[in-house]
Protein backbone atom coordinates (compact mmCIF):
# COMPACT_ATOMS: atom_id res chain seq x y z
CA UNK A 1 0.00 0.00 0.00
CA UNK A 2 1.08 3.50 -0.76
CA UNK A 3 -0.03 6.21 1.59
CA UNK A 4 2.06 9.00 0.16
CA UNK A 5 0.37 12.19 -0.80
CA UNK A 6 0.22 12.96 -4.44
CA UNK A 7 1.35 16.51 -5.39
CA UNK A 8 -1.60 18.79 -6.20
CA UNK A 9 -1.74 20.67 -9.43
CA UNK A 10 -1.59 24.45 -9.25
CA UNK A 11 -5.06 25.96 -9.45
CA UNK A 12 -5.52 29.14 -11.41
CA UNK A 13 -6.98 30.75 -14.47
CA UNK A 14 -5.25 30.30 -17.75
CA UNK A 15 -5.34 33.65 -19.60
CA UNK A 16 -3.69 32.46 -22.79
CA UNK A 17 -6.96 31.74 -24.68
CA UNK A 18 -8.36 35.13 -23.60
CA UNK A 19 -5.28 36.93 -24.90
CA UNK A 20 -5.64 35.08 -28.21
CA UNK A 21 -9.28 36.14 -28.55
CA UNK A 22 -8.50 39.78 -27.78
CA UNK A 23 -5.65 39.73 -30.29
CA UNK A 24 -7.94 38.28 -32.98
CA UNK A 25 -10.58 40.94 -32.28
CA UNK A 26 -7.95 43.66 -32.51
CA UNK A 27 -6.76 42.35 -35.86
CA UNK A 28 -10.36 42.14 -37.10
CA UNK A 29 -11.12 45.75 -36.17
CA UNK A 30 -7.87 46.99 -37.69
CA UNK A 31 -8.54 45.23 -40.98
CA UNK A 32 -12.24 46.07 -41.27
CA UNK A 33 -12.10 49.75 -40.26
CA UNK A 34 -12.04 52.34 -43.00
CA UNK A 35 -11.15 55.97 -42.54
CA UNK A 36 -12.42 58.78 -44.71
CA UNK A 37 -11.42 62.39 -44.75
CA UNK A 38 -14.25 64.92 -44.75
CA UNK A 39 -13.46 68.45 -45.76
CA UNK A 40 -16.39 69.97 -43.90
CA UNK A 41 -19.83 69.26 -42.56
CA UNK A 42 -22.88 71.18 -43.71
CA UNK A 43 -24.89 72.22 -40.69
CA UNK A 44 -28.00 74.30 -40.54
CA UNK A 45 -27.59 76.23 -37.33
CA UNK A 46 -30.56 77.89 -35.68
CA UNK A 47 -30.81 81.65 -35.72
CA UNK A 48 -32.45 83.92 -33.21
CA UNK A 49 -33.71 87.43 -33.62
CA UNK A 50 -35.12 89.80 -31.08
CA UNK A 51 -34.54 92.98 -29.18
CA UNK A 52 -31.15 93.56 -27.64
CA UNK A 53 -30.90 92.49 -24.04
CA UNK A 54 -30.53 95.19 -21.45
CA UNK A 55 -27.34 95.54 -19.49
CA UNK A 56 -27.54 93.60 -16.24
CA UNK A 57 -28.17 95.78 -13.21
CA UNK A 58 -25.10 96.99 -11.40
CA UNK A 59 -24.14 94.89 -8.42
CA UNK A 60 -24.07 95.98 -4.81
CA UNK A 61 -20.85 95.32 -2.91
CA UNK A 62 -20.50 94.74 0.81
CA UNK A 63 -16.90 95.09 1.91
CA UNK A 64 -15.94 93.51 5.25
CA UNK A 65 -12.68 94.75 6.76
CA UNK A 66 -10.37 92.75 9.03
CA UNK A 67 -11.92 94.28 12.15
CA UNK A 68 -15.43 93.25 11.01
CA UNK A 69 -16.65 96.70 9.97
CA UNK A 70 -18.83 97.01 6.88
CA UNK A 71 -18.86 99.28 3.86
CA UNK A 72 -21.80 99.14 1.44
CA UNK A 73 -20.91 100.42 -2.05
CA UNK A 74 -17.95 102.31 -0.63
CA UNK A 75 -19.89 103.95 2.19
CA UNK A 76 -18.68 102.89 5.65
CA UNK A 77 -21.33 101.96 8.22
CA UNK A 78 -21.27 103.40 11.72
CA UNK A 79 -21.57 100.05 13.52
CA UNK A 80 -21.56 96.30 12.96
CA UNK A 81 -25.22 95.62 13.80
CA UNK A 82 -27.49 93.60 11.57
CA UNK A 83 -30.20 96.30 11.52
CA UNK A 84 -27.71 98.93 10.30
CA UNK A 85 -26.51 96.63 7.53
CA UNK A 86 -30.07 95.78 6.48
CA UNK A 87 -31.11 99.43 6.31
CA UNK A 88 -28.01 100.34 4.26
CA UNK A 89 -28.66 97.46 1.84
CA UNK A 90 -32.31 98.42 1.52
CA UNK A 91 -31.38 102.03 0.84
CA UNK A 92 -28.75 101.20 -1.79
CA UNK A 93 -30.84 98.58 -3.56
CA UNK A 94 -33.99 100.75 -3.59
CA UNK A 95 -36.13 97.62 -3.30
CA UNK A 96 -34.54 95.84 -6.29
CA UNK A 97 -33.52 92.61 -4.58
CA UNK A 98 -32.77 90.80 -7.84
CA UNK A 99 -29.58 92.84 -8.30
CA UNK A 100 -26.31 90.93 -7.77
CA UNK A 101 -24.92 91.23 -4.26
CA UNK A 102 -21.18 90.69 -3.78
CA UNK A 103 -19.83 90.13 -0.28
CA UNK A 104 -16.07 90.74 -0.26
CA UNK A 105 -14.35 89.89 3.01
CA UNK A 106 -10.81 90.50 4.15
CA UNK A 107 -8.98 87.20 4.54
CA UNK A 108 -8.51 87.84 8.27
CA UNK A 109 -12.12 88.94 8.92
CA UNK A 110 -14.17 86.92 11.38
CA UNK A 111 -16.56 84.37 9.92
CA UNK A 112 -19.39 85.80 11.99
CA UNK A 113 -19.16 89.09 10.08
CA UNK A 114 -19.68 87.24 6.78
CA UNK A 115 -22.54 85.22 8.25
CA UNK A 116 -24.17 88.44 9.47
CA UNK A 117 -23.92 89.93 5.95
CA UNK A 118 -25.43 86.78 4.42
CA UNK A 119 -28.21 86.87 7.03
CA UNK A 120 -29.04 90.48 6.17
CA UNK A 121 -29.14 89.64 2.46
CA UNK A 122 -31.37 86.62 3.08
CA UNK A 123 -33.80 88.57 5.25
CA UNK A 124 -34.14 91.24 2.56
CA UNK A 125 -34.65 88.63 -0.17
CA UNK A 126 -31.53 88.95 -2.33
CA UNK A 127 -31.31 86.01 -4.72
CA UNK A 128 -28.01 86.65 -6.60
CA UNK A 129 -25.33 86.36 -3.93
CA UNK A 130 -21.57 85.96 -4.40
CA UNK A 131 -18.93 85.68 -1.69
CA UNK A 132 -15.32 86.59 -2.39
CA UNK A 133 -12.20 87.18 -0.35
CA UNK A 134 -9.22 89.46 -0.69
CA UNK A 135 -5.71 89.59 0.71
CA UNK A 136 -5.34 91.27 4.11
CA UNK A 137 -4.86 95.02 3.77
CA UNK A 138 -1.73 96.44 5.42
CA UNK A 139 -2.49 98.85 8.20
Amino acid sequence: MQFRRQPKEQEGVNLTPLIDVVFLLLIFFMVSTTFTKESHLNLNLPQAAGPQAEDPPAGIEILINADGSYAVDGRALINKKLTTLKSALSEVSAGEYNRPLIITADATAQHQAVVRAMDAAGQLGFVNLSITTRQPQPE
